[in-house]
């Protein structure tokens, strides 16, 4: 079964030809400007590397930063109607707090509050009122307001109240496009409107995107189903990647997460991924990158959706090298990118770079190494220092415990990094480490979920605990699973005591291989 990932980052493009768990070919390129141009050179060098034409391919799996890319740099995003269905409760804080005052402005200041929502056990709290949705559809085509971000209390257990109301919007508003809070986030209102908002305000960007993807496709002369990398390892198919581009975050580092479990052959590890431009550590826990348990903050803005639990430092490969004049010398966190082999001194640059000092030390042999034979011996370990104390730290912050756990080393900053790192019982260089990123994308799986609040009593916890499992696979089904091969990844039971009844937050994961047979 010959599939091709492809993970396209800030610096790289990466490629790598899969037959079943059978690596035949992979190839580095950077990323180009149009994106497009850099997958396509990628995936045709991978495909010759591996001596495989591209007619012999089944699927293409594709990560992308695009959308992580256009909210970090407040671009490409499209003002969005933010509806909130709760009165007459939630006033006390409204739509956009917290957020930064810079990203506020990008997707406008557009805020309805509607009568509607339900309890934490489902029972309604509010009919909802329809009248005044049909109101804000009216007065989003005034203002030309295309984007929705619908939000109800406890959606996430009874999501009757978004579903009605996004149909009333449609029915008034035959242009607009809805971002339902129930399918994003977790139970918290607050960050799951977040999400929301921020999904919402991506969609017309993600139909763009999906058509550069298809373009590419098309480019390469290959007609197999095209599949894009999900945050927490899994797939999903391009039609819906326009309804929910924001859990592509993230993708790519768990992509090669994915990619160094499967070079290594470890399930549970410590995972380094040094790019181009910076280092995201992480933890592997049964073959998958482990997730955040609180809020996570997306340029500033606290969303509750999954998301693998990373921890970011400003160290890749084309990081900028400075010596101070009290004899100094640090490393990033501003970084040529992928400027990397234009401006870098081993490629004929002028600009001194953390893979320079690695070259230098002779721990890589890349470019000529003789544009850098010349610098100094003191600052070529101070800069080795200093890369060798920002990965030990982060190391350290990123484990559970004080005992040394083995840290694997992927992505084409692995260069800068020694052969042993304080807290790690081994340091593991796999064959392939450049393109783990695009191997995860290769081998990713198919996954659903259940999510909600249930209220049992011992007698009945059993039978509640089924029917979670079985929708959390039903789910995985019509992702695309084969059938036979979903299982249960994980079940975690949260007691939440401050609600009365004592509720109990449910989640199940359940996971599969792609069936690649019908897929669009």
């Amino acid at each position: 079964m010959l599939r091709v990932g492809v993970d396209v980052g800030g610096t790289n493009t990466d490629a790598a030809v899969m037959d079943g768990l059978r690596l035949l070919g992979a190839h580095k390129s950077p990323t180009t400007p149009d994106v497009t141009g850099g997958i396509v050179a990628a995936v045709q060098a991978a495909l010759a590397a591996a001596g495989q034409p591209a007619s012999a391919l089944r699927a293409v799996m594709i990560g992308t930063t695009h959308f992580t890319n256009a909210l970090v740099e407040r671009r490409r995003l499209a003002p969005v109607a933010v509806v909130r269905l709760a009165l007459p409760a939630t006033t006390g804080v409204l739509p956009f707090a917290d957020w930064p005052p810079d990203l506020r402005p990008a997707v406008g200041d557009h805020v309805y509050l509607v009568g509607g929502g339900h309890e934490y056990d489902g029972r309604v709290l509010t009919a909802l009122d329809e009248a005044e949705v049909v109101k804000v559809a009216h007065d989003m085509k005034r203002r030309g307001l295309t984007q929705a971000a619908l939000t109800g209390v406890f959606a996430p257990v009874n999501p009757a109240a978004e579903l009605r109301a996004a149909e009333i919007l449609r029915q008034e508003h035959p242009e607009v496009q809805v971002s339902l809070s129930h399918r994003l986030g977790g139970i918290g209102l607050l960050e799951r409107e977040n999400a929301a908002v921020l999904n919402a305000a991506l969609m017309p960007e993600a139909v763009r995107v999906t058509a550069a993807l298809e373009q590419a496709m098309q480019r390469l002369g290959v007609a197999v189903p095209l599949f894009i990398s999900q945050n927490d390892g899994t797939l999903m198919a391009p039609r819906e990647i326009g309804q929910y581009p924001v859990l592509t975050f993230a993708s790519g580092p768990t992509n090669s997460m994915r990619g160094a479990a499967f070079l290594s052959g470890l399930q549970d590890a410590l995972v380094v991924d040094i790019g181009g431009t910076t280092s995201d550590v992480g933890v592997l826990a049964n073959g998958f990158p482990r997730q955040a348990g609180m809020a996570v903050r997306l340029a500033g803005v606290r969303t509750n959706f999954r998301m693998p639990d990373l921890l970011a430092i400003g160290l890749g490969g084309g990081s900028l090298v400075r010596e101070h004049a009290d004899g100094r010398v640090t490393i990033g966190p501003d970084s040529v990118g992928y400027r990397l082999t234009d401006e870098a001194l081993v490629f004929g640059g002028s600009t001194l770079t953390a893979t320079d000092i690695a070259v230098a030390a002779g721990m890589a042999d890349i470019g000529d190494r003789s544009r850098v034979a010349r610098l100094p011996a003191t600052l070529v370990n101070q800069g080795l220092a200093c890369m060798r104390s920002l990965l030990e730290e982060a190391v350290d912050r990123v484990k559970t415990s004080a005992a040394p756990v083995p840290v694997v080393l992927v992505g084409g900053g692995a260069i800068l990094a020694g052969d042993a790192l304080a807290g790690a019982s081994a340091v593991i260089r796999p064959a392939q480490a450049g393109c783990a990123n695009a191997i995860g994308a290769s081998i990713a799986q198919v996954s659903g979920e259940f999510d909600s609040i249930l209220t049992y009593t011992e007698s009945t916890r059993a039978r509640a605990l089924d029917d979670a499992r079985a929708a959390a696979t039903q789910r995985a089904l019509d992702a695309g699973a084969a059938p036979g091969s979903v299982s249960i990844y994980s079940i975690e039971e949260m007691p939440m005591a401050y609600l009365p009844g004592g509720g109990t937050r449910v989640h199940v994961k359940a996971i599969g291989d792609l069936a690649l047979e019908g897929a669009r």
